[in-house]
């Protein structure tokens, strides 16, 4: 926490505005709004709530199909079978091992000769690395996809100067307790187009018409943020830079600390781009040491570490889903480990998991 959440947290308790609804939500909207240069934000219960929204309010439907990055958490493309769509898989490509611009295009080009042309794409920004919007955005607009930015991890990212999740015609964040800023739960929604932030807090808040009564002419959502969370949230957002800095940091200390091992690599940061490295992330390509003799030296010194994202295309709940594949998720995924980088850890932490591991080599 960095300061101001439990002063917040009086100020929502002293009100009596706990529920849904309330001052600090109003705030946290306005700030978070801001943040991004964006004129508006709904904060929601969670990201994954985010992108179940963004896709309602594109259309999507039964049947339709939504591209979506393979190399992400299952939260990004549930929604997608949420409203019985089938989502379409792109694999990553090696610069920042996000959607592959080259996989994505020629996958539009063929779902369209197949009279499939995708409602939708949602691209994830990995481990707080902006995918290449550029490109991205450029086969968007020559097919006239819409795009929802899944950029969960990566707030405070930016590409030349621009933040992650204003690139597309929605981005979502997620405030869970992992991320790099946290309201304990929660997520939010921004776009350019404020007649869809409205509508994301109608539908949000279960679609009830304006009436004295209780009338609805839509299905509606229990997806709005509490009060309290976002008077958490105001305060987390004031020291959002300084958490990113010290995420960048960790990952200097861990790239300096095996500099020397030429058989464990980082995920790479294009020129332009700037990661907020929320989680440090290293390949290990060795003959005598892998990632899963690493992973239980670790876990035998009671320290938590975790294998890269299993590649949504290799999952048994989506396995009669069209993907688009190239082998490189697939090999972050053998060979890819999740550092520990918590920005609350201290610089002996950091050394301890350090000498475990140099250990091993």
């Amino acid at each position: 926490m960095g300061g101001d959440e439990w002063k917040l947290v009086q100020e929502a308790f002293q009100t009596n505005w706990i529920s849904p609804v309330g001052p600090h939500i109003e705030q946290f909207e306005k700030d978070l709004a801001s943040y991004h240069g964006m004129p508006a934000a709904a904060v929601l219960s969670s990201g994954t709530a985010a992108i179940h929204l963004a896709l309602i309010i594109l259309g999507v439907k039964p049947g339709d199909e939504v591209l979506c990055s393979s190399f992400t958490f299952s939260g990004t493309c549930n929604p997608v079978m949420y409203q019985q769509a089938t989502p379409v898989f792109i694999d990553s490509d090696r610069e920042t091992w996000n959607m592959d611009p080259v996989l994505l295009e020629r996958a539009i080009e063929e779902r369209i000769r197949l009279g499939r042309k995708p409602k939708a794409m949602i691209v994830v920004h990995l481990y707080g690395m902006p995918a290449q919007m550029k490109a991205i955005m450029s086969i968007a607009k020559k097919y006239q996809i819409p795009v929802i930015e899944d950029a969960a991890e990566a707030l405070g990212t930016t590409i030349d100067g621009q933040y992650a999740g204003t690139f597309g015609d929605f981005g979502i964040f997620s405030f869970n307790g992992n991320k790099i800023i946290t309201t304990s739960g929660g997520g939010a929604l921004v776009s350019r187009n404020e007649e869809w932030i409205r509508k994301a807090k109608f539908l949000a808040t279960q679609a009830r018409d304006p009436a004295p009564h209780y009338q609805h002419s839509e299905v509606g959502y229990n997806y709005r943020m509490s009060n309290v969370s976002a008077a958490i949230g105001i305060g987390q957002l004031r020291v959002l830079n300084d958490r990113v800095s010290k995420r960048r940091d960790i990952f200097n200390f861990y790239v300096n600390a095996f500099r020397d091992i030429d058989t464990i690599s980082f995920q790479p940061e294009m020129a332009g781009s700037y990661s907020n490295r929320w989680l440090t992330t290293i390949l290990v390509r060795d003959p005598r040491v892998t990632r899963e003799d690493i992973r239980l030296t670790l876990e035998s010194n009671n320290i938590e570490s975790r294998p890269l994202w299993k590649p949504m295309h290799k999952q048994p709940v989506f396995a009669s889903a069209p993907a688009y594949t190239n082998g490189v998720s697939e090999e972050l995924f053998e060979f890819g480990l999740c550092l520990p980088s918590g920005t609350a850890m201290t610089l002996e932490e950091c050394t301890h998991i350090v000498r475990l591991i140099r250990q091993l080599f």
